[in-house]
């Protein structure tokens, strides 16, 4: 892991993304984001293969995207309208476009990809200066849930074809709040490790950083159908909006 960079996780899992992640709602993410946009235009943080990219821009609305993993960017280019698509490619807490947006979004916990409390909250500062005045900041997070570690380690079972077993190890850092994995892919013709690296944060953390760049909670749910935000709630979808 002491090579892992913004790139690290999307260039190691590019093959394998789509088929691992079929289930994850982007219907939702979908909707969301168009009742939000406007007339857009729309900046995806992180827009990986084109999961959300692609429909969005099926809807009319005029989509751009970052990300550091050409692997990844490599996989959207692929499929039908995917060159249609302007992507930047390099960190995305950047935001490194010229570029004035209704929406910037981060699906699918994304933002937790930026590793240090410093990148997150210059995501959230270069966010704030890339939005329009009635712009919004959208993205999903998980809700930090300790209790899955014993002794700071978890090992659980990801999942099980019939020809490989994935399972996840990971390793949990209090101190700097990040948590390292990898993913372990068992078939008979052998092993393969997937790296993965996330700085989690807790909602209030989120709220603060969004305070310091010039943004303000306009709405949190529980999923991104505008679900209640409880105490029980695995994930939060939170739109922050300027001050």
């Amino acid at each position: 892991m002491d090579s892992y960079d913004a790139a690290s996780y999307g260039e190691n899992i590019a093959d394998v993304y789509d088929a691992w992640y079929s289930s994850l709602e982007a219907p939702a993410v979908v909707d969301c984001v168009t009742g939000l946009a406007g007339k857009g235009p729309v900046l995806e943080l992180g827009i990986g293969t084109g999961r959300i990219a692609l429909p969005l821009s099926a809807r009319g609305i005029e989509v751009h995207g970052i990300d550091a993993s050409e692997k990844m960017v490599a996989k959207l280019r692929e499929k039908p309208g995917g060159n249609d698509i302007p992507v930047t490619i390099g960190d995305f807490a950047e935001v490194g476009v010229e570029r004035m947006y209704s929406v910037i979004y981060i699906p699918f916990n994304t933002i937790f990809a930026l590793l240090t409390q410093e990148d997150q909250l210059r995501c959230f500062r270069n966010v704030a200066a890339h939005l329009t005045d009635d712009g919004v900041f959208v993205f999903d997070a998980f809700v930090p849930d300790l209790s899955r570690f014993d002794r700071h380690q978890r090992i659980g079972m990801a999942a099980h074809d019939p020809d490989a077993v994935r399972i996840e190890t990971s390793m949990h850092n209090p101190v700097n709040q990040t948590v390292t994995s990898r993913h372990v892919v068992l078939t008979e013709q052998g092993t393969r490790l997937y790296p993965v690296k996330v700085r989690y944060a807790w909602p209030s953390e989120l709220d603060l950083m969004g305070r310091l760049a010039g943004l303000r909670l306009r709405a949190r749910w529980g999923d991104w159908r505008g679900g209640p935000f409880t105490a029980s709630s695995t994930i939060h979808v939170s739109v922050y909006e300027r001050e």
